[in-house]
């Protein structure tokens, strides 16, 4: 896949990725009905639909209302389009390009609901877990053990975790890190790694600005730490697997 290419389609595809966080926690279609200001309710014609650009022109305000948008859907198209540049430019396999843009595609609206909602939507790991099973089996059958046995550890690593500590992890969190391991086979393990450490290193600031009592009752949302740790592990989990043997061999 072309890199520019890869940059374009992962903007346009940020797009339709900020319609979904924003409807699915709403249960509303995301395939139907057109793009609208929340505000006003008037439909956004597609020259103000073009992702970043428009956003630009408009000075990030709605042509009819002028109310502000939020920063969010430039931000999420310009994220979604460097991270598919990304993966196109680590990973040099049809099957690792498809599994690595497709959990990209998957993870973006992810944790931007969780951070908002705290929720990690059935929708989404659950047409993620098809979604994996399906390109693993067209393209690297043989590497689909590999990954049906990450998806297991990792996914029952963090309902342990769930079951042992109840409400500070909740089971889509489970769910997510369950379809990260289809997706990413052994490397889910530095993926899983990394959330943990990032999870805690924000918990502790939490507490260290809110205090001990109140930051123990203030609900950190875990997804975009898993997000991030999937993150890693699209772009270097394998090498840190392979560093991690070669150092205990």
């Amino acid at each position: 896949m072309d890199v520019t290419f890869a940059g374009i389609f992962g903007a346009l595809f940020g797009s339709f990725l900020n319609v979904v966080a924003y409807r699915l926690p709403r249960k509303e279609s995301v395939v139907f009905g057109s793009s609208h200001c929340p505000q006003c309710g008037t439909g956004i014609k597609p020259y103000d639909n073009v992702p970043i650009v428009s956003f630009l022109l408009l000075r990030g305000r709605c042509r009819s209302c002028f109310t502000r948008i939020s920063l969010r859907y430039p931000l999420v198209e310009a994220l979604t389009a460097a991270l598919c540049v990304g993966a196109v430019l680590v990973h040099h396999t049809a099957t690792g390009i498809a599994l690595s843009v497709t959990l990209i595609f998957l993870l973006v609206p992810a944790a931007a609901i969780d951070l908002e909602h705290r929720i990690i939507p059935n929708r989404i790991t659950g047409l993620g877990a098809v979604l994996a099973l399906v390109i693993g089996l067209a393209l690297d059958p043989a590497g689909e053990p590999e990954r049906l046995i990450a998806g297991a550890a990792a996914g029952g690593f963090l309902l342990v975790a769930a079951l042992a500590h109840p409400g500070g992890m909740g089971m889509g969190d489970v769910k997510l890190a369950g379809m990260m391991g289809l997706f990413l086979g052994r490397a889910v393990a530095p993926a899983i790694m990394i959330a943990l450490i990032t999870g805690v290193i924000a918990g502790i600031a939490v507490m260290s600005t809110r205090g001990i009592k109140a930051g123990r009752k203030t609900a950190v949302p875990f997804g975009p730490f898993l997000a991030l740790g999937a993150v890693v592990g699209v772009y270097a989990g394998q090498a840190l697997v392979d560093a991690y043997l070669d150092s205990v061999h």
